[in-house]
This record gives C-alpha cells, structure tokens and sequence, in this order.
C-alpha cells in the first residue's frame, strides 16, 4: 500500500510542471478573459452580452461563424469519408505515401496554403483563365473575397484534420464483422449503414468536433479570402483588440466562441462516450 502512495505521488510530481504550465498559459488568460467580459465601468454585469447579442449586426456576425463553421465541417466529411476507406483498403506501401501526401500540407504555414488559394481565385488565376479558354464565361469571375472562396479554403485547409481521425478507426474496423453479416443475408447497402458507419462513427465524431472548432475559430483564412466584409467573430476578436480599441468586445465575443466550441467538444464527447458503451 506504501509503495502504490509512493508511486502516486512521484507521478503527480512528474505531472506538476505540465499542469503549472497550463493553468499559467490557458487557465488564468481564460479567468481574465472572462473576466473582462463582465467588467462594466467597473463592475462585473451581463451588460456587454446583452448589448452585443441584442445587436443585429454581432448576431448576423455569430450566425456567419456558424454557418462557416458547419459548411467547412460538411464538406470534410463529405470528402473524407469515402477517401478513408479507400486508403484503408490500399496496400501498406500505398498507405504510406498517401499519409506522406496528407501530412505534407500540414508542415505548410496556413498562411501560404490561403495564399495560395488567393492566386487561384483571383481575376487573372487558375479557375478564370482555365473557364476562359474553355469560353465557359466571357469575362472573369468574381471568386475571390465570397463566402465561397473561403468555405472553399477553409475546405482544403481542414481536411486533413477530418481524413486523418476517420482514417484512423476505419483501418482497425475487423472485416469480419461485414463478413459476418454478409453470411446472415445483409446486402452491401445494409452492410454499410449498420455495420461499417457504427463503427466509424468515433473517427467521424472526433473529425466534426475538430474541424468544427478549428474552422469556426480560424482568423487568416477569413481575413485573406473574404476580408472584413463578411464578419466572422475571429475577425470582430482581433478588431476589438486590435483595431478600435474595444476590449469588451473582444473580450465577449471571445467568451460567446469559447462557449461555442466547448459545447460542441463537450458533446461530441458525450456521444462517443454513449456509442462506447452502447
């Protein structure tokens, strides 16, 4: 029993500086956040929140975040679900190179992935001058700086975080569940949805939880594909920060995106954790 006491506290001696670390880099900017938020004319109140989500225009930039947010998420799972199971299905060499192939772009700085995009989209870019010399359209697009442009962006630029967790369960799905089923009389279709989708669905729950925080918090994506004409709230963080000298609300906003995430993680959690037992 002395020993097991012995052995608790040198792990958590060992586990002290990482907790002290994140209770100094995450904890206490987050109380002060917090904080700063409720802090009318020096004292604490609901006032900020209810004056900015009494405003039209903070709610209309909520609703663009989550709609963003959810597209992205979409469109992921869209193309990396069937792109999982094919890589499941590949030889190990052939794995291999894919991985390769999708981690490659997340050694890239975000800023030059959506640079990127900004000479593909742009008037004279890839996507106009390849619809010009079809004579598809007889003028350029206007692509660049649109909703489109950045879910496109966003799409490619979080897609790797969505394939790589669905990936991840669906190589280690037993294949003879399907065989199993196969031999009781269920079709492939049947297969599919209540054999290979149940078991994938804690790679598919940790990928939306992911891609959803990440792209309703992303902030250089935004700014370089649509700028501050479509509001975003990463946009209105930095702007009260940085820009107009209105801590509150960045302050706030920050809060009512930190309340987002954390529910949908919270959640998302939940649900895995119900599938497990289940």
């Amino acid at each position: 029993m002395r020993q097991r006491n012995v052995d608790a506290d040198s792990v958590g001696f060992l586990a002290a500086p990482a907790v002290s670390y994140m209770l100094l880099a995450f904890a206490a900017p987050m109380a002060w956040l917090c904080a700063s938020s409720l802090l009318v004319n020096g004292e604490f109140g609901l006032a900020n929140y209810r004056q900015y989500l009494g405003d039209p225009y903070y709610l209309g930039v909520i609703r663009n975040s989550l709609l963003i947010g959810i597209s992205t998420t979409l469109i992921t799972l869209l193309l990396a679900y069937p792109a999982a199971f094919a890589m499941a299905k590949c030889p190990v060499w052939a794995q291999s190179l894919i991985l390769a192939l999708v981690f490659v772009p997340l050694t890239v700085g975000v800023i030059v992935k959506t640079f990127g995009w900004t000479i593909v989209l742009r008037s004279n870019g890839v996507v106009n001058v390849v619809l010009l010399n079809l004579g598809l359209i007889d003028s350029p697009l206007r692509l660049l700086f649109t909703p489109t442009a950045l879910i496109a962006g966003m799409s490619n630029v979080f897609l790797p975080y969505m394939l790589l967790p669905i990936y991840s369960v669906v190589r280690m799905i037993d294949r003879r569940y399907l065989d199993a089923a196969a031999s009781l009389g269920a079709g492939p279709v049947y297969r599919f949805f209540h054999v290979l989708v149940p078991l994938s669905l804690p790679g598919v729950i940790a990928g939306v939880s992911l891609v959803f925080s990440l792209s309703i918090a992303a902030y250089v994506t935004p700014l370089m594909l649509v700028g501050d004409r479509f509001g975003t709230m990463s946009v209105t963080i930095a702007r009260g920060f940085l820009y107009v000298g209105n801590p509150a609300l960045g302050a706030t906003m920050a809060v009512i995106l930190l309340i987002i995430t954390a529910t949908i993680v919270m959640l998302s959690g939940r649900v895995a954790r119900g599938r497990a037992r289940s």
